[in-house]
């Protein structure tokens, strides 16, 4: 797990001596990547820049890394499970080796199989290899996007990076705040990708290579995942044991290490299943770390300590109130890199500072609540389509019997739940997931967005098309025509969700600490085959992630496997009406909004004090607007 940046001159020229500089910048803003190492290569029209974190052949990893012949060269961060295989294969077919690293793999198997290598690699990977024979840039992200990959095109030269910020320190370079980014943070609590909050600078889409050759750029997908199996007359026992397999087969390729590893161990069902199959295959007591919260609504952590003692694992955990996350929630912020309102953010960055104390590699268990129907909103978009077949006047009636329910300022609020789900029942189908994710409703959207800012924008986008973001997110939806709408919704949530919140999340937090997280439910063949499965095996009735938690019966300790899942959050509705209220005060100031010029000040106002005064539930769209403000501090002033 490391930090890879570069420059390479597009015209085939050779770049000036002082590109050097510029790379070694963008590598040492990326230091917490990479402490164990660094190094620069240069050649003709092309300079690599790198940071190591040490897993794989500690020795012998080092990088950027030429190829025995020097024809190749390549910064490469992540990891490659089956590389020992690959190199076994590779050297059937005459293939060389000087290291026992998978860096060495990826190159030799770009020798042998060309760009067709991405097919043979497992893992999680974002790659630049300069192919001097061909005077080729071959850039590649993998098939769930769990690293990063920025990159812009200026002064006709192509700069990347794994980390926006990286590109930030190469001062010539141009960084315009995109109007219609700002819209869809707003919206999404992120900037869906291949966007970013610049408009000069793009992410690799996952699943996708680059290539410059001749001047030219040329990007395509490699991957995609399958659609589900509806005819799949296979017993759910036969499907069990297949599944037992696979994810016994892709935890075991992940405790694959020359350092120390432990586990993310939350309680829940993915982490706990994760956590028992490591414990089956270890030697040694695995390492298993948590994070509590003083407020029992939130904590998790008796579930936790349950997985614990059934495993016997050695156990780290930490009990975190609001003060621990109000005094660090700046530098967390700024150290995102993009801003994300994401609010497990905070606990995620404490978690990752507990484990890395005590290892360098953890396990987790994120994607699986994508894959598997994990969240509410799967059961909110089935019951949708049994909620707009009823009469019009029993919707209206149970409508205005809503408005009437207790709210709170818990981990649950009945009234913002159902609220939200009404909103997002009477959009079309397609529509329906982007709305559900929505952070702030569209009307509220509108009445944040100051005047001059709207007048700016309008003349981006024609008429109000730019304040229905989730318009912009459709072909999410239109690979899978032929496949039904609850189907669809599980290939939105992979193909968006997944990436630019989850990995974006889990990869700062834990980088940020020199921490490398990986994720056992994204090896490809336990993806592949949850993604064929008949929805019906995911969603079965209302009993999410029905077939995993058959599968697993066995090793699931009895509270763990009948508990509700809860996702990891912090109190925010409580705590921006408390410990964190002085921070929002001040980030959503009048003289603060006023100097930026996006937001109107009286309209951000009427939302504190209406959240406040408990008026409202609005911890979503504050929380999404502190956040923002953060970020432009940190990055813009």
């Amino acid at each position: 797990m490391c930090g890879i940046a570069g420059i390479v001159n597009l015209a085939g020229e050779s770049l000036p001596p002082e590109s050097s500089q510029w790379v070694k910048a963008m590598t040492d803003r990326m230091e917490h990547r990479g402490p164990d190492g660094e190094g620069l290569w240069m050649g003709g029209p092309v300079c690599l820049g790198h940071r190591r974190l040490s897993i794989i052949d500690l020795a012998g990893g080092t990088q950027p890394m030429l190829s025995h012949d020097r024809r190749f060269s390549i910064v490469f961060n992540g990891e490659i499970y089956n590389y020992a295989a690959l190199r076994r294969e590779l050297e059937e077919y005459g293939g060389r080796f000087d290291t026992q690293s998978d860096t060495e793999v990826i190159l030799e198997g770009y020798r042998y199989w060309g760009m067709d290598c991405l097919e043979h690699f497992e893992g999680m990977f974002g790659f630049a290899l300069w192919d001097v024979t061909h005077q080729r840039l071959f850039c590649a992200r993998d098939r769930f996007g769990k690293k990063p990959f920025f990159y812009t095109l200026q002064n006709g030269q192509l700069y990347f990076a794994s980390e926006l910020s990286a590109l930030e320190e190469v001062r010539h370079l141009r960084f315009t705040v995109a109007p219609e980014s700002v819209i869809r943070y707003l919206a999404y609590e992120y900037v869906p990708g291949p966007q970013t909050m610049y408009e000069e600078v793009q992410t690799l889409p996952p699943a996708h290579f680059l290539l410059f050759e001749q001047g030219r750029m040329h990007q395509d997908r490699y991957w995609d995942m399958p659609v589900p199996d509806e005819q799949d007359s296979r017993s759910s026992a036969e499907l069990c044991e297949e599944l037992r397999h696979l994810l016994t087969q892709a935890v075991q390729r992940r405790m694959v290490s020359d350092v120390p590893l432990g586990v993310f161990l939350s309680g829940g069902i993915d982490s706990t299943i994760v956590a028992g199959l490591m414990a089956r295959h270890s030697t040694v007591p695995v390492k298993t770390f948590s994070i509590g919260f003083t407020e029992a609504a939130y904590d998790e952590s008796r579930y936790a300590r349950a997985a614990a003692r059934a495993f016997g694992t050695e156990h780290h955990e930490r009990v975190l109130s609001a003060g621990d996350c109000a005094d660090i929630l700046p530098k967390i912020v700024s150290g995102m890199d993009v801003p994300m309102a994401d609010a497990s953010v905070a606990p995620t960055w404490l978690l990752s500072a507990v484990t890395r104390e005590k290892v360098t590699v953890a396990l987790g268990g994120d994607g699986a609540d994508e894959l598997w129907a994990g969240y509410e909103h799967y059961i909110g978009f089935k019951v949708a389509e049994w909620f707009n077949r009823l009469p019009e006047t029993l919707r209206q009636t149970m409508e205005a019997l809503a408005r009437h329910l207790p709210s709170s300022a818990g981990y649950v609020n009945p009234r913002l739940a159902v609220q939200t789900f009404l909103r997002a029942a009477h959009v079309p189908a397609w529509q329906r997931v982007q709305t559900m994710l929505t952070a702030l409703p569209p009307d509220m959207l509108k009445s944040v967005i100051c005047r001059d800012f709207k007048e700016y924008v309008s003349g981006k986008l024609e008429g109000d098309a730019i304040f229905a973001p989730t318009r912009l997110q459709y072909e999410h939806w239109l690979p899978l025509e032929a496949v039904s709408p609850l189907a669809r919704a599980f290939h939105v949530y992979v193909r968006q969700y997944l990436p630019e919140d989850i990995l974006v999340k889990v990869d700062r937090c834990s980088m940020l600490h020199s921490l490398e997280v990986r994720a056992p439910f994204l090896d490809r063949d336990v993806a592949e085959f949850t993604a064929r499965l008949p929805v019906r095996h995911k969603l079965h009735g209302f009993r999410r992630k029905w077939l995993l938690k058959r599968a697993f019966a066995d090793l699931l300790p009895r509270e763990i496997l009948h508990r509700n899942k809860r996702g990891f959050q912090i109190p925010v509705a409580q705590w921006l009406r408390g410990r964190l209220r002085p921070l929002m005060e001040d980030m959503l100031s009048e003289t603060a909004l006023r100097q930026q010029g996006i937001f109107d000040a009286k309209a951000v106002r009427a939302l504190m004090d209406d959240h406040v005064t408990g008026r409202a539930d609005l911890r979503k769209p504050l929380w999404t607007l502190m956040v923002f403000q953060l970020w432009w501090r940190a990055h813009r002033v």
